[in-house]
């Protein structure tokens, strides 16, 4: 069963349906308690970075993530979900859940468009189970306008170039999060999510 996060922030019904037309059970809830004791965890999100960390400050769920996280429990974070990983943003003046290290800035531009919105290739960076039947240059659906820095690289799962050449997506472990829409990106972000779901009910060996 796939528990996913609701905090009041995210297109919690398109994950959803997404995961339960792969055959995958799914629940949406917003008690921390049910996040704690959860199988394996999807943190969506649509919006600002601030209102979402006063939100999830506020149900006290940021603490049940991040118990959850050192439990080595199966994550995985989409869009806003993903930048609320890191430490800081400058969308914003709140602290993040500073589970990996980094920070969330304003895509430059450089002559196109802020947000970016639509499909972007992804160039994958290393091996992981995750993306399994997905190849480099496979196109996701982004609608972002800040992007993820980390010192730490060997985090990136891909890349994507948008004026700039940014992390898309990252993992350590069992946990793992993308700045694109796996759930509106046609058939390779359903594989990405049927990938999370079937290594979730797996071993740990399996990420």
């Amino acid at each position: 069963m796939i528990t996913i996060i609701d905090y009041g922030r995210g297109n919690l019904r398109s994950v959803e349906k997404a995961f339960e037309f792969l055959g995958h059970g799914a629940i949406i809830t917003g008690d921390p308690e049910e996040v704690r004791v959860a199988k394996a965890l999807v943190l969506p999100g649509v919006g600002a970075f601030d209102d979402a960390m006063l939100s999830l400050r506020a149900k006290g769920l940021d603490k049940a993530i991040r118990d959850s996280v050192e439990r080595d429990t199966p994550f995985l974070g989409i869009c806003l979900g993903y930048q609320l990983l890191f430490e800081s943003s400058e969308e914003g003046v709140q602290r993040g859940l500073g589970i990996l290290p980094g920070k969330v800035k304003k895509l430059p531009g450089k002559g196109l468009k802020v947000p970016h919105m639509g499909w972007n290739s992804i160039e994958i960076a290393r091996e992981s189970a995750l993306l399994n039947g997905v190849s480099s240059g496979s196109y996701c659906y982004f609608v972002h306008s800040y992007y993820v820095e980390t010192p730490e690289l060997t985090l990136v799962l891909t890349w994507t170039e948008y004026g700039i050449r940014f992390a898309s997506g990252v993992q350590r472990g069992r946990m793992a999060a993308f700045q694109f829409h796996p759930e509106k990106s046609s058939g390779t972000g359903l594989t990405i999510l049927d990938n999370f779901a079937r290594m979730a009910e797996a071993s740990e060996d399996d990420f």
